[in-house]
């Protein structure tokens, strides 16, 4: 198994460090910042050597080291910055991923690639038009790092274990995600029952808020953490072909009443990548907002557009 990390930046960087670490495969870190990848990687191999591990990693800056790779990840570009949305980034960030899956369809077809890079549906999106590769086969990562942050909101907000907690959100990773009360358990209870109205609200408000909290917070650079973690289970799943529900942003077309869009919904991923789509019975207030989640990316498709010319 041979996965490449495109981008070693601390996602990237942090994400090496997980995968190496659960002994996934033979990893190889691309940055085109000269001597970065190799660095962290080097770091990496002086790490293992005190952990007794024997795991194999390069570091490199020529992106063709991705040649005939399984999965490769794409955390490459921009990182967003105090007051930035993540569409600020639009611009900056397509014509670097552009490039790279440029370079991806040419020596890596058959490849599932991981798109990590903001704002992650239109990139998501952007990737799956500049390769051509079938749906399955590109997806992006936000559904499960934001399942993950309501996990932890709802956590402290009951006192009660993570594990105990089955969150569910949809939308797009951003400002239009769309957590779901009602389909989030709490030991099989739903989160509806537990929690009054006007706490869930501020949840739902709390997690809108959270990437661009830690953005605020840390100063510089966004999240890393939890999105290498969400990541390396995503790899997970896939390498030892779970068939586990996760959410990813996937291509719809026609699922949800939706066509020709990138967006987070519930998927089950297994060693062909998304192998199936999971369609929620949403209500009317749900699928009222899931629907200005759509548009809310859609407007913006428009804007990537000019960066598929001529492919």
């Amino acid at each position: 198994m041979k996965i490449s990390i495109i981008g070693a930046g601390n996602v990237g960087g942090l994400t090496a460090m997980r995968l190496v670490e659960a002994g996934f495969g033979d990893i190889v870190l691309v940055d085109v910042a000269k001597g970065l990848a190799q660095g962290k990687v080097f770091d990496l191999e002086d790490a293992g050597s005190i952990l007794k591990y024997n795991y194999r990693i390069q570091g490199t800056d020529d992106i063709e080291s991705v040649k005939n790779s399984d999965i490769i990840i794409i955390t490459a570009g921009f990182a967003r910055r105090p007051g930035m949305s993540r569409e600020d980034l639009l611009n900056k960030n397509a014509q670097i991923l552009k490039d790279v899956c440029l370079v991806i369809k040419k020596i890596s077809g058959q490849s599932i690639v991981i798109v990590v890079t903001n704002p992650l549906d239109l990139m998501t999106y952007l990737a799956l038009k500049i390769t051509g590769f079938k749906s399955n086969k590109i997806f992006g990562m936000g559904g499960g790092l934001d399942v993950a942050r309501f996990t932890n909101l709802i956590s402290r907000e009951l006192n009660i274990p993570a594990t105990d907690i089955e969150a569910c959100v949809i939308g797009s990773h951003g400002e239009g995600m769309l957590p779901l009360p009602r389909f989030t358990t709490v030991k099989g209870v739903e989160l509806n029952e537990l929690l009054e109205d006007e706490k869930i609200k501020v949840l739902n408000k709390k997690i809108l808020e959270r990437g661009q909290e830690i953005v605020s917070l840390l100063g510089s650079g966004s999240a890393y953490f939890a999105p290498s973690q969400a990541i390396t289970t995503m790899v997970k799943i896939i390498v030892k072909d779970e068939k586990r529900i996760i959410g990813v942003s996937t291509y719809l077309n026609g699922e949800y009443g939706i066509k020709d869009i990138c967006i987070g919904v519930p998927c089950r991923l297994g060693k062909e990548g998304v192998e199936n789509i999971v369609e929620l019975d949403l209500n009317k207030e749900e699928r009222k907002l899931f629907l200005e989640s759509v548009e809310s990316i859609r407007k913006n498709i428009k804007l990537i557009k000019p960066f598929c010319h001529g492919l």
